[in-house]
């Protein structure tokens, strides 16, 4: 191909950092010398539509449309303080503005004094400006700033730049709720038109939609656009839509690039394809792709340049929908193979605005903050799910059920190569859930390279997660991670076939937390058959856990009903009806149901939510459960005390004989001196420590001291060879040592144990 291929991810996904998909393939690409470019169509159009510039043309396009002119503005309150909390929703009379957008547009001086100032702050490169931001005379305010009272105790212990960022969001907040009253009722930061996305049978109403006149969102997306057109001057442009809230993005964009550049072939792949549009028929869409791929992109788009080149006959694309005859035609061509994952590259960010990207803090969940703040680059240790068994899960996919790890080294030579090409090292291991043996393996090829990184990742609540793992772990720079507690009634996580108990999740919680390693746990409500009962009971346990401290962060969701899940291809087998059978001609995911025995369970909602948000801040632990719901709900039949007693019970684990022994500190300090205790004279060895925080000193027989230097110094992490328990106790005996246990198990080598000797 003489030109590159154009690789776009449509708005909007992350303000703090790219999505990965984009880079995974341009990163594939590479390796066959494909020439590439990759755009953040998100970030780009965030970057001019929050600018003085884009604020500017804002507000005159605005006055234009609600003929506001300078006298009708004259008596609104342009004072930053005076500010009422009770603002109306947005009217929808289209002549009438609502006091929020009345009082935004008189401020709107104000606005494009500080909106470049805003965002080079949330850029990282104006961090001086926090100091006036929290003086709160700075930034104007209006309705989002109305919750700032209730959450100035949340914020309390906050530092200045986290507060001002805080502020600085709301503010942000404040003009995205303009553009929504006054310009575009789909805009949103993480989303667009994403209603129209979101469960489309028919691709009617979104077929409609981009047949009306652009929107200002728009005029600013194909303004960007046009400009990439033109200097990359690609023959095949690649969008990724991992999202229901790109749909619509991606499909303005692929209709302007029909009707502009009309000789060039548009692909469309990601998540939203790959869940939503498997069943695909309707003709229409190929009025604005050529090509629709499903599943992993690499092999398919390689397919694809191929074609394009005029070197492949379109009838051996591989997992592709094309038009052929006049009708939409699936072409599988399974005979051609996919890639390993160690024949994929290594993830490309290059061409993304990487310095562009803007941390803000939305909402005091601290793994949302996560999420939201600060630039982490994205990989996967393992592609799909070890498990691949959870029945809400679309495990008859391929994404998930196809399971192929990485091995330790690649990985981390891929997050080398990161750090080199985009001057970060944060990493967001986006596994469906990472493997415990692999992160095991991970931590210490880090360590071993002395690197220092911070990163986090997904994981099923494993009972493997010992406490001396997830110090392996904290050491090496894992600093959260999230997993799935669901539904917590172990009868529940039984049919949900989760594999794990309540009582493990609450072990393993606490291994991670007694590490320092945050835990962030998805709570879902709504499952099948679930009873009131049973939810109030999932409650009580994560009111628990979140008081015992080995929660910090939640989050409740109802449970959906997809079609590639067990539920929803056997959904007689959990107690559902599916409310239709109808397949419709485009997006095909998100199923109705029926729960024949089950709560109703969307009157929850609220009431879970409410409380979580309490617990998460550590309050309101002593409210009966009944006091956040107002409808009458069970009395719990969880004991008070259960998760306490659970935590409490003695660790029946003993150590197997494969087990690594790894000693993450230094060389100690060897002196030798002589003990007299009664009458009898003994040689003792006293071994000195230094690590980062304290110095400590055990004593030994001097044999036994002279074995411990040496054991320590060969299961030192540095050292690439493996040292088990049993070599361990052979290498003891070997010294003519007697009774290893003894030793192992005696107050020294516990003392080692608490300073970093780790049994994995």
């Amino acid at each position: 191909m003489s030109t590159p291929v154009l690789i776009i991810t449509s708005p909007f996904t992350q303000l703090n950092t790219p999505y990965p998909a984009s880079a995974y393939i341009k990163g594939f690409l590479n390796t066959k010398g494909i020439a590439s470019v990759q755009a953040d169509m998100g970030i780009e159009v965030i970057l001019k539509l929050f600018s003085k510039t884009g604020l500017t043309d804002l507000f005159e396009k605005i006055e234009q449309q609600y003929a506001i002119g300078n006298r009708q503005l004259a008596n609104l309150t342009t004072d930053n303080h005076q500010l009422t909390t009770n603002f109306q929703q947005p009217t929808t009379n289209n002549q009438q503005l609502s006091p929020n957008a009345q009082r935004i547009i008189a401020l709107k001086s104000d606005y494009l004094k500080t909106i470049d100032a805003v965002i080079l702050f949330l850029q990282g490169k104006n961090p001086t400006l926090s100091h006036v931001i929290c003086r709160e005379d700075f930034l104007p305010e209006a309705s989002r700033f109305a919750q700032l009272e209730e959450l100035d105790w949340a914020f309390g212990t906050m530092g200045l730049q986290d507060r001002a960022k805080h502020l600085a969001t709301l503010y942000l907040e404040d003009i995205s709720d303009l553009i929504v009253e006054c310009i575009d009722p789909h805009f949103g930061f993480s989303r667009y038109a994403e209603r129209l996305g979101r469960s489309a049978n028919s691709f009617d109403e979104l077929y409609a939609s981009l047949h009306q006149p652009f929107t200002y969102i728009d005029e600013i997306l194909v303004e960007i656009l046009h400009g990439r057109m033109q200097s990359v001057n690609p023959q095949l442009v690649c969008f990724s839509v991992p999202f229901p809230g790109n749909l619509y993005a991606a499909f303005r964009s692929a209709q302007y690039i029909k009707q502009n550049f009309p000789g060039v072939k548009i692909a469309m792949g990601g998540g939203f394809p790959n869940t939503e549009l498997r069943s695909l028929a309707d003709v229409r869409v190929m009025e604005f792709f050529d090509f629709i791929t499903l599943d992993d992109g690499e092999a398919p788009v390689e397919c694809l340049v191929e074609h394009v080149e005029g070197k492949r006959d379109i009838s051996q694309l591989k997992r592709t929908f094309a038009l052929v005859d006049g009708a939409v035609k699936y072409i599988d061509n399974s005979g051609c193979r996919d890639y390993k994952q160690s024949e994929t590259g290594t993830p490309d960010y290059s061409d993304l605005l990487l310095d562009s990207y803007i941390s803000v803090i939305e909402i005091v969940n601290p793994m949302h903050r996560m999420w939201s703040d600060g630039r982490w680059n994205k990989l996967t240790m393992a592609h799909g799910c070890y498990w691949g068994k959870c029945t809400f899960c679309d495990i008859s996919l391929d994404y998930i059920k196809i399971y192929e790890p990485v091995a330790a080294k690649l990985l981390v030579d891929r997050m080398e190569e990161l750090i080199v090409q985009t001057g970060q090292n944060g990493f967001h291991f986006v596994d469906e859930a990472a493997p415990p043996a692999l992160m095991r393996e991970v931590a210490l090829e880090i360590l071993r390279r002395n690197l220092a990184v911070t990163w986090w990742t997904n994981i099923r609540f494993e009972k493997s997660f010992s406490a001396d793992l997830c110090r392996i772990l904290k050491a090496s720079g894992c600093i959260a991670v999230s997993g799935g507690l669901e539904v917590a009634s172990d009868r529940l996580l039984e049919l949900i076939q989760k594999g794990v108990t309540v009582a493990q999740v609450a072990r393993v919680t606490n291994n991670f937390t007694q590490a320092g390693i945050m835990v962030h746990a998805y709570l879902m409500y709504g499952f099948p058959t679930q009873t009131a009962q049973e939810t109030i009971d999932s409650l009580e346990m994560v009111r628990q856990m979140f008081e015992a401290g080995i929660l910090q962060s939640g989050f409740w969701h109802q449970f959906a009903m997809t079609a590639h899940s067990p539920v929803g291809m056997y959904p007689e087998q959990f107690g559902v009806l599916k409310e239709t059978e109808t397949i419709g001609s485009f997006a095909n995911n998100d199923i109705v149901h029926i729960d024949k025995g089950g709560a109703l369970h969307d009157k929850f909602s609220f009431g879970l939510k409410k409380s979580l948000f309490n617990y998460m801040h550590g309050i309101c632990f002593d409210f009966q459960l009944q006091e956040w719901f107002d409808f009458k709900v069970p009395r719990t039949k969880i004991p008070q005390d259960y998760i306490q007693n659970v935590l409490l019970e003695e660790d029946t684990f003993t150590t197997k004989p494969t087990a690594k022994v790894v000693w993450t500190g230094g060389r100690p300090l060897v002196t030798y001196f002589t003990k007299n205790k009664k009458g009898r004279m003994f040689e003792t060895a006293s071994l000195t420590f230094h690590d980062k925080k304290e110095s400590f000193t055990i004593q030994t027989d001097k044999e036994q001291g002279e074995w411990l230097a040496n054991f320590l110094e060969k299961a030192a992490v540095a050292n690439k060879g493996v040292t088990t328990f049993l070599q361990a106790k052979q290498s003891y005996e070997a010294a003519g040592l007697d009774d290893f246990e003894l030793l192992w198990y005696s107050k020294p080598v516990n003392t080692l144990r608490e300073f970093g000797l780790l049994v994995l």
